[in-house]
């Protein structure tokens, strides 16, 4: 009722999943929107979910993985402010989110936010209150949508193959965010609990490796332990590349550590979900973790 120019694009049925606010999205959530999606998806031609933006992109880069290969359109959206509130983006996010997924040929994952189609492995927000909350990080934005027009930038997915769905997820993963001072020790209380650890690094991935601040030794203990290690960087734009400084060529040719690459860490972290759901056997954890999904990935 908040958005009757809606019905000029498409008809729609509503469905509440979740009534929580976003900071409470947990993987299970991810799963409970994926079976809903299963069990509606011969029913209709696709799918906009209304979603608090704390969190949208780690669901947005959740959808991707547990939903692959669909040849229809699932968009995620939300808003800054409330739409009941005179001043408020939501109408607007929520109508082209519709116009969005009612284009002839749009399929996969996207997040419709001010204006922009953003694939859904690429999405993060950079903005705390403002309407341009959203950004495609290191990839084109899919498409920008205006009042007259929605102009496509990116083709779409491979349709040739059959949807899948996943409906497993591992949540046992830590994100480990560097800063000068911190001891090497804290990976031994990680390592104590959880299966999976993402370092966010700095610069292309260096990782110290001086006096007792050495992470290098310690990442030796966690990967005989068999812990899945990814390193990715803090820099939001152009990612990861280790091979380039002796801090990042040391953990990469003395240890079984995967690296992020140009990867959003909302993508790197459900993406190692959904892998270790299946297999924690680091060559298969590894080649599954290297192979691009959902344009995740360049390399």
């Amino acid at each position: 009722s908040y958005v009757p120019e809606i019905r000029k694009y498409c008809d729609v049925d509503a469905i509440q999943l979740l009534n929580i606010d976003s900071t409470n999205i947990q993987p299970e959530h991810w799963v409970m929107m994926t079976e809903t999606i299963e069990e509606n998806y011969d029913k209709y031609d696709g799918f906009v979910i209304s979603h608090g933006t704390d969190t949208l992109a780690y669901t947005s880069a959740a959808l991707s993985y547990l939903i692959q290969n669909p040849y229809k359109p699932i968009v995620v959206t939300g808003a800054q402010k409330p739409i009941n509130v005179e001043i408020t983006d939501a109408k607007k996010n929520l109508l082209d989110s519709f116009r969005f997924a009612s284009e002839e040929g749009v399929s996969g994952v996207y997040v419709v936010f001010d204006g922009k189609a953003i694939i859904g492995t690429r999405a993060r927000k950079v903005k705390s209150k403002s309407y341009s909350a959203f950004e495609s990080i290191n990839f084109p934005v899919a498409a920008i949508i205006d009042d007259r027009r929605i102009t496509k930038y990116i083709s779409n997915y491979n349709l040739e193959k059959k949807v899948k769905f996943y409906k497993e997820i591992y949540p046992s993963i830590f994100l480990l965010k560097l800063a000068p001072g911190m001891e090497a020790d804290v990976l031994d209380c990680i390592g104590e609990k959880y299966e999976g650890i993402v370092i966010e690094s700095y610069g292309v991935g260096g990782l110290p490796f001086l006096d007792k601040r050495n992470f290098l030794n310690k990442l030796e203990g966690l990967i005989k332990k068999g812990k899945i290690v990814v390193v990715a960087t803090q820099v939001m734009f152009e990612g990861s590349d280790m091979s380039l400084y002796e801090v990042g060529v040391k953990a990469l040719q003395r240890y079984n550590v995967l690296q992020a690459y140009d990867m959003t860490i909302e993508a790197v972290i459900t993406k190692l979900m959904w892998i270790m759901a299946q297999t924690k056997d680091f060559e298969e954890v590894k080649t599954m973790f290297y192979t691009r999904i959902h344009e995740d990935s360049l390399y």
